[in-house]
């Protein structure tokens, strides 16, 4: 099987709900992410987001449009001060429960699925931030939080990032 990594590029954050949103979008396809594929895919981000509890209202979304008609919306939001809820979203992939192929036509899943391996990267750097502004601090910093990205560039490597 070949392996190929893909682009990752990173609009800026949005607000959803009370919540703000840190935002990485993955393809193979250099003009990006169909704009009717995004604006679909953060049409359902509200029904994705959990309850706020007490947590600074953070949340990262990983958009990955795939090479076939499949689009998937990947939702990490803190709760609970240092746990990631996750929650997901598809688009043209029935195999996942998508009444069509059209990658604009987003459903929520339920499947226990946090990621492919083209989604992944932001995890670890998203975890690394949050400690960083958030809970190392003797005075967390959401604001710093919101601006402390995974680079642009492509989702990995095959050797070490670091």
């Amino acid at each position: 099987m070949s392996f190929t990594e893909k682009l990752l590029t990173v609009p800026p954050p949005i607000e959803v709900a009370g919540r703000r949103i840190k935002r990485y979008h993955v393809t193979a396809d250099p003009a990006g992410i169909a704009p009717e594929v995004e604006k679909a895919a953060y049409a359902i981000l509200p029904e994705l987001l959990p309850e706020p509890d007490g947590t600074p209202p953070a949340t990262f979304v990983v958009l990955h449009r795939g090479g076939d008609d499949g689009a998937y919306l990947n939702v990490y939001s803190w709760v609970w001060d240092n746990v990631l809820h996750f929650a997901g979203a598809a688009a043209g992939q029935p195999v996942l429960g998508c009444p069509d192929r059209d990658p604009a036509h987003f459903v929520a899943t339920d499947r226990p699925w946090i990621g492919c391996v083209w989604e992944l990267p932001p995890i670890q750097h998203e975890r690394d931030a949050w400690v960083r502004h958030l809970l190392a601090p003797q005075v967390p910093d959401l604001d710093a939080y919101l601006t402390d990205f995974l680079p642009a560039g492509t989702t990995g490597s095959t050797g070490d990032r670091s």
